[in-house]
């Protein structure tokens, strides 16, 4: 009897250690909000989602392999909080032509239920090798110094396109945000220093072979990163490479957190440039932002507009606890002639341009 006691002892003790070696955390965020969008002489209401966090749902886990070695996978989805879809939708506006309003048509993400984010990785003394779906390292000093963080009528993505260019419908790349089949690596800790390394294969879909990296240096109250990337074939197949590199910097002045970014994106005759200056400051129980962005694009077509347009935008976010808040957001987008990027749709679309856009919205946050 003795003997049984002291092996189911010994037997739950060896359980209890083996599940200490391993973690799994479900998390999400639940994001929505009502946002008015208004294009000189057209605008449109709608209830919406995203404009402080993108709502997400996912799993993420660690188990210790021993002897320094661990192994995580993470997956994570996307989901409209608005209407409980579980794909991310997509919201595009046609300009306004004459007396009619904008035309806003709204598209499901692909079908991809772990679109955000589907990866499994080695971890230990070398770094991290990491394989699956994620984010570029090209996408990263977007988000990273974005006050509001790639999120929202203010983000600076509006100012970008999904593509970066004048025609995003002729535009193949599939690695300007996120990118399949990947193959990753990361630094260890190195003091301050950062970096990544990724490579995609074809895998016989045009615009998803991809090598980039980014290596940046954070210590302190200061932060910049350099990222670089190659998309094989961006306007389809035999066509010329996209080219994009980007910079960005944050310093933290302790009353305030002054952010700047800088990019250019280029294929064939075509080429984007972006550049934007912000900050972040504590204010009561929430944090106010601002930026000021402005995108130079020139075609190299005649056929595509050039020209640049240029983004304000303000917003505060009131926290009511750790994990709610409540938020508001302002942009004002100015076009040349010919341009058409909009507030709010996170993207510009084709046809009559120079009007100018604003957005507004007000919405809940919440996270778990």
């Amino acid at each position: 009897m003795k003997k049984s006691l002291l092996a189911l002892a010994a037997l739950t003790a060896f359980a209890g250690a083996a599940s200490a070696q391993s973690s799994v955390t479900l998390f999400g965020v639940i994001d929505v909000n009502v946002r008015g969008v208004d294009n000189d002489n057209g605008g449109r209401t709608s209830v919406s989602t995203d404009g402080n966090s993108s709502s997400r749902l996912g799993f993420r886990g660690i188990e210790d392999l021993g002897g320094g070695l661990k192994a995580g996978f993470w997956i994570e989805g996307a989901f409209a909080a608005d209407t409980g879809s579980a794909l991310s939708t997509t919201t595009s506006c046609q300009p306004p032509v004459g007396t009619a309003p904008p035309v806003c048509t709204t598209t499901a993400a692909g079908g991809q239920t772990w679109q955000r984010r589907a990866t499994v990785s080695l971890m230990g003394g070398f770094g991290e090798v990491r394989l699956g779906r994620d984010y570029t390292p090209t996408f990263w000093n977007h988000t990273v110094f974005d006050p509001f963080g790639t999120n929202g009528v203010g983000n600076q993505l509006n100012l970008m396109t999904q593509q970066g260019f004048a025609n995003p419908n002729n535009m193949a790349a599939g690695t300007l945000v996120r990118a399949n089949n990947t193959v990753g690596y990361f630094l260890p800790a190195m003091g301050g220093l950062y970096g990544q390394l990724m490579w995609t294969p074809s895998e016989g879909t045009v615009g998803n072979e991809y090598l980039g990296g980014r290596i940046g240096y954070a210590a302190g109250p200061f932060n910049i990163a350099f990222a670089y990337g190659e998309t094989k074939h961006a306007l389809g197949a035999n066509t010329d490479s996209l080219e994009a590199y980007n910079v960005g910097a944050s310093w933290n002045l302790g009353f305030m957190t002054l952010m700047g970014q800088y990019h250019n994106y280029s294929v064939g005759p075509r080429e984007t440039e972006n550049f934007m200056v912000g900050g972040t400051m504590p204010l009561g129980s929430g944090v106010l932002k601002a930026s000021y962005g402005m995108t130079s694009l020139q075609s190299g077509l005649a056929s595509l507009a050039s020209g640049d347009a240029q983004q304000i935008a303000v917003g505060y976010v009131y926290d009511l606890s750790k994990r709610t808040a409540i938020y508001a957001h302002y942009s004002i987008i100015d076009n040349d002639a010919g341009l058409s990027y909009v507030a709010g749709s996170g993207g510009k679309t084709n046809g009559a341009g120079g009007f100018t856009s604003q957005g507004m919205e007000l919405g809940v946050r919440h996270s778990f």
